[in-house]
């Protein structure tokens, strides 16, 4: 399996505004998503110690309390303050549960900036994953960001139904340098 050559893909320029300005919150009718602070370790302890995450996005070796606020200060958060992309917690606006993380991404080996999401099994089969992902992506579209790219495991059929639902189209299979895992890549362009 080969990986997408970057020539077969439209190029990110960089010139972007930064996608998420502080305040940043979303909206929708059932949730809010804003950006991950310290006390959300708890929660990402949990989720990244799911087993669906485990099996479909991988471990990053989040054990304790101060291993989750390290991943928030050292992941999503470093991300955001040196590329304007990040992650976002998702809770539901009535509690404010924290449920998952949706946002957009931006890796130096993808030439736009991709889709992330995982989400809690009490976050799940409720339509709260396509209601945060439609949040994002028109946040993006508003933000003049229209190519963005998403990849996902190949046999993780739900993820996938979850891409296509948002108007992602599959690029075939997809290998991350010096990984074995059998993805497949997803580009969705607005207004095409």
């Amino acid at each position: 399996m080969a990986a997408i050559g970057s020539d077969l893909l439209p190029r990110y320029d960089g010139n972007a505004i930064s996608l998420f300005t502080p305040p940043m919150q979303l909206t929708t009718p059932r949730l809010s998503l804003r950006l991950l602070t310290d006390e959300d370790a708890g929660f990402i302890l949990e989720l990244l110690n799911d087993p669906g995450f485990l099996q479909y996005i991988g471990d990053k070796n989040v054990r304790s309390l101060d291993d989750a606020r390290r991943h928030i200060q050292e992941g999503p958060l470093a991300m955001y303050q040196n590329k304007g992309f990040c992650l976002l917690r998702v809770g539901l606006k009535e509690s404010d549960d924290a449920i998952g993380l949706c946002g957009l991404l931006k890796r130096d080996y993808l030439d736009h900036p991709d889709l992330g999401y995982a989400f809690l099994p009490k976050g799940r089969g409720a339509g709260y994953a396509s209601e945060a992902i439609q949040a994002v992506l028109e946040h993006a579209t508003a933000k003049g960001l229209n190519t963005l790219m998403a990849y996902c495991q190949a046999d993780n059929s739900a993820s996938i139904r979850q891409l296509e639902k948002a108007g992602f189209l599959s690029l075939g299979p997809y290998q991350l340098e010096g990984s074995t895992d059998n993805l497949i890549l997803f580009q969705r362009t607005a207004g095409y």
